[in-house]
């Protein structure tokens, strides 16, 4: 199996795949179009990628059946493309959790501490301990989390170790689940920005959640309130948040951003950065030895199941409900040609067939095999099965839906 690595990935995970038996390319520095022709020229089974963007065209050069998002968000990869194609998308989700979780209690101690205009007053030569003295201390004061998931739940572990209580809202947290956590819960993310002294937000990217952190959830803060962002730049309004810099004195700490490089290195001049009360870091969330090594790992693992068994573990991009409406179930003789001729059948009656599994018994004499449809077979059709084959032991027809 053939591996293109298109983006920095850590030694271990490169003697991983060599040990799997795989035939691996390391470019680290592709994209765009020459990553494009890198496809074209490697033909690779399976592309792994950290923050490399891959597009349609990409995923058209070549022969690939597996992209690996080598980290937890999959937002630069077009899993819409890949669907169609049949092109499997997979991730690394909860690898880089405390990482990030790290990162984002770095960016609200600086914040508090003003460690960043410390050391900055210090390299130039100035000693203002009466300046520098002011902070609010984080014991006691309430931190609001923006989504509850692997990294959310890191965050609740330190701001624990903090003295700090902690509210959460996010679309699947439900109230006994927050007792679970030790947290309270909360009704909308307005409620946690106005309840909260500290707001960090941890949240995948997607439709619902675009710019879900708008100019009435800022609007809610109180005012002098931190802002952390280690999730995703287009999960928030950043202009709105710009605005409650200046007006509100909300103090923020961003690892992502709306606009960002697509190289590792190169220029930045997104205006938000260069607000006074604004800390910012070059979306290293993930980036530990930790993180990575755990990473490197996992994505051995996801090309080693797919190598070996077919199948994709932490798959993103199989449907969650098919056009399937009736499944047929047939029971029978564990013999060649016996589903080929089920198989003939609806495929005279124009049915198209969404999912299937055969199942054997033990022995390997029988088995049943499960056949999802969009529409049902005729009574014609299904008496021309039971009666078509003496294999067939048994057939039945159940409509999907519990109707």
């Amino acid at each position: 199996m053939k591996v293109l690595l298109a983006d920095k990935f850590e030694q271990s995970g490169r003697d991983g795949l060599q040990a799997i038996g795989c035939d691996v390319s390391y470019q680290p520095d592709l994209k765009d179009e020459p990553l494009v022709n890198a496809i074209a020229e490697t033909a690779p089974d399976v592309l792994v990628v950290r923050g490399t963007k891959v597009t349609e065209p990409m995923l058209a050069a070549g022969p690939i059946k597996l992209v690996v998002r080598a980290g937890a968000g999959y937002n630069t990869i077009d899993v819409a493309a890949a669907s169609k194609r049949g092109i499997y998308v997979s991730n690394c989700p909860g690898k880089n959790s405390i990482a990030v979780a790290e990162l984002a209690f770095a960016l609200i101690l600086a914040l508090d501490r003003r460690v960043v205009d410390n050391a900055v007053a210090l390299r130039r030569g100035e000693w203002n301990k009466k300046e520098f003295s002011k902070a609010r201390g984080l014991f006691g004061r309430t931190l609001g989390l923006i989504g509850v998931g692997k990294i959310g739940q890191e965050m609740i572990a330190r701001a624990h170790a903090f003295g700090m209580p902690v509210i959460a809202w996010s679309r699947s947290l439900t109230p006994l689940r927050a007792a679970e956590l030790g947290i309270t819960h909360m009704e909308s993310p307005q409620a946690v920005a106005a309840a909260a002294d500290v707001v960090s937000v941890h949240l995948a990217l997607n439709n619902e959640t675009r710019k879900l952190i708008d100019e009435e959830f800022f609007g809610a803060m109180k005012e002098g309130a931190y802002f952390i962002n280690t999730a995703r730049g287009e999960v928030i309004d950043q202009q709105a948040l710009a605005n409650a810099i200046k007006t509100r004195g909300i103090r923020a700490g961003l690892d992502v951003y709306a606009a960002e490089p697509t190289s590792a290195v190169g220029e930045f001049n997104d205006e938000i950065v260069k607000e006074e009360g604004l800390y910012g870091t070059h979306h290293i969330g993930a980036s530990t030895d930790q993180a990575q090594e755990a990473i490197a790992a996992e994505t051995v693992r996801i090309v080693k199941q797919f190598k070996e068994t077919g199948q994709v573990p932490n798959v993103v991009n199989l449907a969650r409900q098919t056009p399937a409406t009736h499944r047929l179930v047939v029971r029978h003789v564990d013999r060649p040609g016996v589903l080929a001729s089920v198989l003939d059948a609806i495929k005279a009656e124009q049915i198209n067939v969404q999912e299937m599994e055969n199942i054997v018994f033990e022995g390997a004499a029988a088995a049943v095999a499960r056949i999802n449809l969009d529409n049902a077979p005729s009574d014609a059709i299904l008496d021309r099965i039971r009666s078509g084959s003496t294999d067939i032991i048994e057939l039945n027809l159940i409509k999907l839906g519990g109707q």
